[in-house]
């Protein structure tokens, strides 16, 4: 299936396979969005140029996308690890008085015999 989409100032058909049309037309979408912005500041430009900044802004919000998930995902770490630090000791608490409480009973069933 061709799937015929606009970056810029140029329209371009590439051949799609099936189920790829939304994909195609998705990342297109987001090459153009670029590419508009390029073209607002610095107006018309060569479709190479065009191409290769749009390309290098959406690499560079990509490597920024990447950094933040990173980041994200050390601080759930972080934050595991402290909850399960919580736990354990909550558990070693409750261990504690569960003893402590056994103790007491073992020495009332003791003071009644």
């Amino acid at each position: 299936m061709d799937v015929t989409f606009t970056i810029g100032h140029k329209e371009y058909t590439l051949q799609a396979q099936d189920g790829e049309e939304r994909l195609l037309r998705r990342a297109s979408a987001l090459l153009d969005e670029e590419a508009q912005k390029i073209i607002e500041q610095a107006g018309r430009m060569p479709e190479p140029r065009l191409l290769l900044l749009a390309g290098l802004m959406l690499a560079d919000r990509h490597n920024s996308m990447e950094d933040r998930a990173l980041a994200a995902e050390r601080e759930l770490a972080r934050m595991r690890q402290a909850a399960s630090g919580m736990v354990a000791s909550e558990v070693q608490d409750s261990m504690a008085e569960l003893a402590a409480r056994a103790e007491a009973l073992a020495q009332k069933a003791e003071d009644r015999s």
